[in-house]
This record gives C-alpha cells, structure tokens and sequence, in this order.
C-alpha cells in the first residue's frame, strides 16, 4: 500500500503574532530591568548604550509587524534569523553590564530553547552554537557589572568560568531534551494525520456502493421505457429493413444495462448491503487477494471451535490487515501464512512470514510512527508509517495488537469477538 509522504518541509513554522509578542514582552522586560537599575538602584551603567540596544530590538519588531501580516506564519529561515538576532543583542546588552557576571545571562539560551521546539536540527543546532560563541565571548570581553558609585564588583575568573560551563550544560540537556519532545509530538502529528487521510479514502470508496446502488434505482424506469419502447419498434420493424439491425442492438444493449444496474442494486437497499458482510475466510481471502502473484505463497486458514464469525465490513480493518499482510510479504524469502482461530468469546489473526524477523532494536519501537526496519533488511525505503497506520486502525476497532519475532516476524491481532463480529445470518 502506497505510504503518504506527510513529512517535509512546511510553508511557515511559526506565527508571526506569537514570535513578536515574545519579542515585546522581552523588550519590555529588558527596559525594565535597565530603567530599575539604573534609576531607582542608582547603579553606574552605561544606560545610552543599553537603551540604544533596546531601540534597536524594538525598532527591528516594528519593520516586522509592517512586513507580515499577523496571520502569516514565519518560514524557518526568517525565524532562525530573528532569533540569532535576538541571541546578539542580548549579547551586546550582557558585554555592557557585567558579562557572565550578570544574573540574566541564563536568558542568552531562550532562543535555543524556542528553536528546539519549532525549528529543524540544523538551524537549532546553528543557534546554540552561535549561543556558545557569545558566551565564550563574554567570558573574556566584557564592562563591570553595574553597581554602587564608588564601588565595584568584580568576580573571579574561576566564577565566570563555571557560570559559562553551566550554560553550555543547560544549554546542551535543555536543548536536546526540547528537541527530542517536541519532534515526537510532530511525528505522532503526522502520523496521525496520515493514518486519518487514509481511513477517509478507504470510507469514502466504500461509501461509492451506496451511490451505486442509488444510481441503478434511478435509472431503472428510463431504461424499463427504452426497453418497451424497442420492443415495439423491432416488432413493427420488418426485419429486411435496414434499421431492424439497428433497434435489436439497441433493444439488447438496453436489457444488458438493466441487468448490470440490478448487480448494483443488490449493493444497497433496506435490507442492507449483501456484501457489507463476510466469512472470516472470504475476507482474509479478499485481503491477500492484492499480494498473491509477487513471488510469495500465501496459505489462508481459517478455523475455530464454534459458529464461523460474520465480520460487518470496516475499512480500518481492512485497511489495517492489508498493511500488515503487505509488510508480511515484503520481508517473506518464500511464504506467508495467514491463520484465524475463534471460539464464542474471542477471534484471532496471526499473520506470519519466514523472513529474517525483526531486529531487536526495531522491535522495542515497533508500532511508533515512522519506525522502519526497512533500512536494514528490505529490498525498498519507507517512511516507517505502514505499521503505525496499521496497529492504530485496528486498535480503533477493538483489537489488541502485538508482534513478535523468531523465525521470521509474527503479527498477532485479537478480538473479543462481540466487538466486531454479526450473528450469521439464517435464513
């Protein structure tokens, strides 16, 4: 089954309002601080060069604002670029006011922390490198920390130096661990998105029997006067004419399509679709259907200890067996075995092949988006979806989901069987 490329790159990753009104807010943060400082602790500071620093961010919001609109989203390059702005300024403000020394140089790594949960690898890993040069920088190079007139205060190397290796820890664990939870929130996002596109193509070719069986009822009466009407004409026709030919070709085509819309008819109706339910074997049948004549045998069983199951159509059942017979085939180097079992409490489906089985490192995350073993075993590439897809769909319908491996992988899918199994109908 063709797996949907959902990941990529995305048009825009963060609003604009959000990322401006998080540039307001530290602005104004940093104005208050360098005005309290300043004003009412009366610390000598170089206050013309601190807020010069802040014109300068505030200024860079404002040709934001005019640039974008609200609802427009930054795409990753201008978001990098705003941040790494962000990561100077606040460099420069530090180089003024004490450096490592200054009690808000924790606040050098924020923007680290914004870009681990929105950007790429590569640009956050660009941006905490950029964090660690300015640190480095302002080890070394650096104005006093504003303090009484008169006075100073003037930490030893020693301090600055173990004030710069605690960023670069914070920088490193809190940038990692963000990253990490945030990109597998996005992968779960997108998987879960593929595995809803998909249930909703499968629902929606399912819904074309009811349209199909709504057509034929409609079509019917036309083609019953056609019908009528040329077999009269081809009785009043005298058959050495040059159009009997004609109007028995009609009057038989016409036949023909009312018996094609009477198959179609039996697809819908009051007293349900025919084939909305099937023997557990005609729909493991229907499953492997697709997959034989690859080069793979195939053996279906199907066998229990009370009345066969009648199992009502379900696109996520079907969808989500289908995947993994298809993965089955996939990895099989000869055959593939398909097996039911029930009895009146519960029904089964182990699909198995003799594979090379799954690695044990697959096997921990097997059932995770975008987990493949495809990589490391299989003759294509994959995105690593088909089995998420196919254990989410199944678990949707009351299965129980597990896998193992010995000689070759085994999927092991169980039911209660009231969950989705019908009486059989007698008639």
């Amino acid at each position: 089954m063709t797996e949907l490329p959902i990941r990529g790159a995305t048009p825009g990753v963060v609003q604009v309002r959000t990322l401006l009104a998080l540039r307001w807010l530290a602005i104004i943060g940093q104005l208050l601080a360098i005005l309290f400082v300043g004003l009412v602790m009366d610390f000598e500071m170089p206050m013309v060069g601190c807020l010069l620093l802040v014109a300068l961010s505030a200024a860079s919001n404002v040709y934001l604002r005019l640039r974008f609109s609200h609802e427009r989203r930054f795409s990753e390059g201008w978001t990098a670029g705003v941040m790494a702005f962000d990561i100077m300024q606040l460099g420069a403000q530090l180089a003024l006011t004490g450096g490592l020394a200054n009690p808000f140089a924790l606040l050098i790594i924020a923007p680290v922390m914004v870009s681990a949960t929105t950007l790429s690898a590569a640009r956050t890993i660009a941006l905490g490198a950029l964090v660690l040069a300015c640190a480095t920088f302002l080890a070394v190079v650096y104005q006093p920390l504003p303090w009484y007139p008169g006075e100073s205060f003037n930490p030893p190397f020693l301090f600055v130096g173990g004030v710069w290796l605690a960023l670069v820890c914070c920088l490193t664990f809190m940038g990692a661990y963000a990253f990490r939870v945030a990109e597998e929130r996005r992968q779960l996002a997108d998987a879960l998105s593929a595995t809803e596109l998909v249930l909703m193509r499968e629902q929606s070719l399912h819904a074309l029997d009811g349209l199909a069986a709504a057509a034929a009822h409609e079509l019917g009466t036309p083609l019953a006067t056609i019908s009528v009407v040329t077999r009269e004409l081809e009785r009043e026709t005298d058959p050495s004419a040059p159009i009997f030919d004609d109007v028995t070709l009609l009057r038989t085509q016409a036949e023909r399509c009312r018996e094609i819309l009477g198959k179609l008819k039996s697809l819908g109706g009051d007293e349900g679709n025919p084939l909305d339910q099937l023997h557990m074997r005609t729909l493991l049948e229907e499953i492997v259907e697709p997959h034989r004549g690859l080069g793979i045998e195939i053996h279906v069983t199907a066998d229990g200890d009370d009345e066969p199951p009648v199992i009502t159509r379900n696109p996520a059942i079907h969808y989500g067996l289908g995947n993994l017979v298809e993965n089955a085939v996939e990895f099989a180097d000869t055959m593939v075995k398909v097996e039911a079992s029930w009895d009146r409490i519960s029904l089964s489906i182990v699909i198995s092949d003799d594979g090379p089985g799954i690695p044990d490192t697959v096997m921990e995350r097997l059932g995770d988006p975008f987990v493949s073993q495809r990589d490391e075993v299989s003759r294509a590439g994959g995105m690593g979806l088909g089995i998420f897809i196919a254990k989410t769909l199944l678990e949707r319908t009351g299965a129980t989901v597990t896998f193992a491996s010995g000689d070759g992988a085994t999927s092991i899918i169980e039911w209660q069987r009231g969950a989705i199994a019908q009486p059989l109908d007698v008639e």
